[in-house]
C-alpha cells in the first residue's frame, strides 16, 4: 500500500499529462500496480481452487453427455448400461494422472507444469512437443468451455439458442477484460461458481439417490424425446463389428472430462508459500470433487435415461435436473439454480486458460522458444500480451466452429493428454535419476500414467481423426519445428552480438544434458528448488 501511495505522489509531482492510451487503461483496468505488488496478487488455497479448478470441475457437466453421444446412435438403450463401465475407466485414468501431478507440484515448484518436467528430463527439443500440446489445449479449452456454457443457457432459455455464437464471443471478451484487471480480481469474481456448481450438482445427486431408493425417481423415454439423437441398435452394432470402435470413441469422448487437471501445476507460482504444498492440496481437492461429480452425473444418466440432443440443448445435465427436482415450484427453482451454476462455471472454466496460458507462454518465451514480448507484464502486472493473444485465437476458433461443442471436442483432448503422458514419463525418469525414498513405487505410478495417457492420445487421434483431430496433428507438425527454429534464431542473434557465448552448452545443461545445442537464453533453471545454470 505504501508503495502505491509513493507511486501516486511521484506521478502527481511530475506534473506530466497522461497520454490518451494511458488514461484509457487507468479507467478500464484500474490504477497501475508495481512489481512490489506481485506478492499481494498471490492466491490463497480457497481462492486458488476457485480460479484454477473450474476447467477441470466444469468438464463434468458435459463429459457424460459426450460418452452418450458416441454410444446412443450406435447401440441404442444399451448405451446406458455401457455408460457406467466407461465412466469407471475414465475415473481410473484420472486417478493415475492426479497421482502423477501430485508429485510434479511438489518437485517442480515453479510455474510450467508438464512443460518444465519435459524440459528438465528430456531436453528442450522434446519439451516443445509438450509446450505446443498445452498451448493448443488452452486455446481449445476457452472455445469448448464457453460454448458449453452457452448450451446451458439455451437449456434454461431455449429462445437464446439461435444466438449462441454471439453470446459465446461476448463472454470470451468480457472474461479477457476481467483478467486484464489482474489475477486477484479475476479470481474473486470467478471463485464463486466453482463452489456453487459443486454444491448444486452434489445436491442433485443426493436427492436423486434418495428418490431412487424410495422408488420415486422418474425415467425418460429417449424414443419420444424431440430432437434427441436417434437410438441405434445394439444388435446391429455387434454384428457389424463396430462395437470396439464405438467403445473406443466413447472412451475418447469421456476423456474430455479430465482436461483442466494440469492447470494447477501450470500456475504453482500463483500460490502463497509454501507453493508446492498448497498446490498439492488444491489439486487433490479438485480431483476428489471432479470424481464425485463425474460418477454421480453418469449414474443419474443411467437411472433417468437422459439423452443428448442434436442441437446441443437441453443438455443431459439439464434433463437429469428436471427429472430429479420435478416440475413443482421448488423443483423449477432448483433447476434454474443448477443451470445458472452450470453456465457460470462453464464460462469461468475458460478462465483457467486465461491464468495458465500466460504463465506457460512466459515460461516458454523465457527459454527463447516464443517471442520475448510474451514475457512483459502489463498495466496490472499480468501478462497482458498473452491474454490478448489467447482471446483473438479462441474467438476465431469459436467463430469457425459456430460455438458447437461436438465439433470442438475432437480438437480437445489430444493436447492435454500428450502433456499428461510426457509428465508421467518425465517424472518416472526423474525418480530413476534421483532415487529418493519410495522412488520405485512412485516410478511405477508415473510410468503407468505415462503409458495410459499415451494410449488415450493414440485412441483419440485414430477414432477422431476424420472428425477434426487431424487439425491438431498438423498443428503439431508445424508449430514444434517453428518453436525450435525461433530458439535457434535467438541463439544466433545473441552469439552475433557477443552475448551468447556458451549458451548452446547452457541449454544442454539445463535440459538435462541432451546435447542438442539449443540455447536457453542464459536462463537460470531450478531442479527441485535448487538453482542451476
Amino acid at each position: 500500500m505504501a508503495t502505491r501511495k509513493a507511486v501516486g505522489l511521484l506521478e502527481r509531482s511530475a506534473g506530466l499529462p497522461d497520454t490518451f492510451w494511458y488514461s484509457t487503461k487507468r479507467r478500464l483496468l484500474g490504477p497501475p500496480l508495481v512489481n512490489q505488488d506481485l506478492g499481494e496478487q498471490r492466491l490463497s488455497n480457497p481462492l486458488a481452487l476457485g480460479v484454477l479448478s473450474p476447467d477441470g470441475i466444469s468438464s463434468s457437466a458435459y463429459g457424460t453427455e459426450e460418452i452418450l453421444i458416441a454410444l446412443v446412435p450406435a447401440v441404442g438403450l444399451a448405451a446406458f448400461s455401457l455408460l457406467l463401465p466407461m465412466t469407471l475407466v475414465v475415473l481410473l485414468v484420472m486417478v493415475l494422472v492426479l497421482l502423477s501431478y501430485r508429485e510434479i507440484v511438489m518437485v517442480y515448484i515453479r510455474p510450467g507444469g508438464s512443460y518444465v518436467v519435459a524440459r528438465e528430463n528430456f531436453g528442450p527439443r522434446i519439451a516443445q512437443v509438450c509446450a505446443v500440446a498445452l498451448l493448443i489445449d488452452y486455446v481449445v479449452t476457452v472455445a469448448v468451455q464457453t460454448s458449453a456454457g452457452t448450451a446451458a443457457v439455451a437449456s434454461a432459455i431455449p429462445a437464446l439458442g439461435p444466438y449462441k455464437l454471439e453470446i459465446t464471443v461476448g463472454v470470451v471478451v468480457l472474461m479477457a477484460f476481467g483478467n486484464l484487471r489482474g489475477l486477484k480480481e479475476a479470481g474473486r469474481s470467478f471463485a464463486v461458481p466453482t463452489y456453487l456448481f459443486s454444491a448444486a450438482v452434489i445436491l442433485m445427486i443426493v436427492v436423486g439417490l434418495i428418490r431412487d431408493l424410495t422408488g420415486s425417481l422418474g425415467k425418460l423415454d429417449p424414443a419420444t424425446l424431440h430432437g434427441a439423437y436417434h437410438l441405434g441398435s445394439s444388435t446391429e452394432g455387434l454384428i457389424s463389428g463396430a462395437m470396439i470402435f464405438t467403445l473406443l470413441r466413447a472412451f475418447a469422448n469421456g476423456g474430455a472430462s479430465l482436461t483442466g487437471i494440469e492447470a494447477v501445476s501450470d500456475a504453482v507460482g500463483a500460490f502463497r508459500p509454501p507453493e508446492g504444498r498448497n498446490a498439492r492440496k488444491v489439486l487433490m481437492t479438485e480431483g476428489a470433487i471432479l470424481g464425485i461429480l463425474i460418477a454421480g452425473i453418469s449414474w443419474l444418466a443411467f437411472r433417468t435415461h437422459a439423452t443428448p440432443h442434436t442441437a446441443g440443448y437441453p443438455t443431459v445435465l439439464a434433463q437429469e435436473a428436471q427429472v430429479v427436482f420435478g416440475s413443482g415450484f421448488f423443483g423449477k427453482a432448483f433447476f434454474y439454480l443448477l443451470q445458472l451454476a452450470t453456465m457460470l462455471i462453464l464460462y469461468t472454466g475458460a478462465n483457467t486458460s486465461f491464468n495458465g496460458f500466460p504463465f506457460l507462454t512466459s515460461y516458454v518465451a523465457g527459454d527463447s522458444f516464443l517471442p520475448r514480448w510474451l514475457l512483459k507484464r502489463g498495466h496490472r502486472l499480468v501478462f497482458s500480451n498473452a491474454i490478448i493473444l489467447l482471446t483473438i485465437v479462441s474467438v476465431a476458433l469459436i467463430i469457425i466452429k459456430d460455438a458447437d461443442v461436438n465439433s470442438l471436442v475432437p480438437l480437445y483432448a489430444i493436447g492435454v493428454f500428450t502433456a499428461f503422458s510426457m509428465a508421467g514419463f518425465g517424472m518416472a525418469k526423474y525418480q530413476s535419476k534421483h532415487r529418493t525414498p519410495g522412488w520405485r513405487r512412485r516410478q511405477v505410478i508415473n510410468f503407468s500414467a505415462g503409458v495410459t495417457t499415451a494410449l488415450v492420445v493414440a485412441v483419440f487421434a485414430i477414432v477422431k481423426f476424420t472428425e477434426g483431430a487431424w487439425v491438431v496433428v498438423v498443428l503439431f507438425a508445424i508449430l514444434v519445428p517453428a518453436l525450435i527454429r525461433m530458439n535457434r534464431e535467438y541463439a544466433a542473434e545473441a552469439a552475433y552480438e557477443g552475448e551468447g557465448e556458451g549458451e548452446g552448452e547452457a541449454g544442454c545443461t539445463a535440459g538435462g544434458g541432451s546435447g542438442d545445442g539449443i540455447g536457453s537464453g542464459g536462463r537460470i533453471w531450478e531442479r527441485g528448488g535448487v538453482p542451476t545454470t
